[in-house]
């Protein structure tokens, strides 16, 4: 029986809120959770949803991946190394936002092609249409190239 460790996301989220130097009020705001609610989630009482998650994520400007991982909604075992990857990337000071989500995408775009697509996390309907807008824009330099790499498209049915 897997057991959430919520504890464990609340130590997280208040290490995480400290390090972007965020009261609890302000994380709260801007996350548009209730303060008492955010208290209660880094306390370890409360379980938030995977909504609330990404919003915290967003607020703090860390992966909600990670979260998720954190919570038990995302097999770590199987998510980890994706995560870790995403988390690094979205870490970097020296990116502009930009160029975080194209990183993301690439990489995202890579795994799909390598057969480890993240078909089943929260996020992947807006991943998948992202690489298709980076993928589009790699095409305009060699049309040619990236198709015969890119080998047989899979549709469904």
């Amino acid at each position: 029986m897997a057991s959430l460790n919520v504890g464990n996301l609340g130590e997280y989220l208040r290490e995480q809120r400290r390090n972007a130097q965020l009261s609890l009020r302000q994380l709260a705001d801007a996350a548009g959770v209730s303060n008492p609610y955010l208290s209660q989630i880094e306390r370890g009482l409360r379980k938030p949803s995977a909504e609330v998650l990404q919003q915290v994520a967003k607020a703090l400007r860390i992966s909600a991946e990670t979260l998720y991982v954190r919570a038990g909604i995302l097999d770590a075992e199987r998510d980890l190394s994706e995560v870790e990857t995403r988390a690094a990337i979205l870490a970097d000071p020296t990116l502009d936002e930009r160029q975080k989500q194209v990183l993301l995408q690439i990489y995202e775009s890579f795994r799909k092609e390598n057969g480890f697509g993240s078909g089943d996390t929260p996020d992947a309907v807006g991943a998948a249409s992202a690489v298709g807008a980076v993928e589009g824009d790699a095409k305009s330099e060699n049309d040619s190239e990236n198709d015969s790499a890119t080998g047989p498209r899979r549709t469904a049915g």
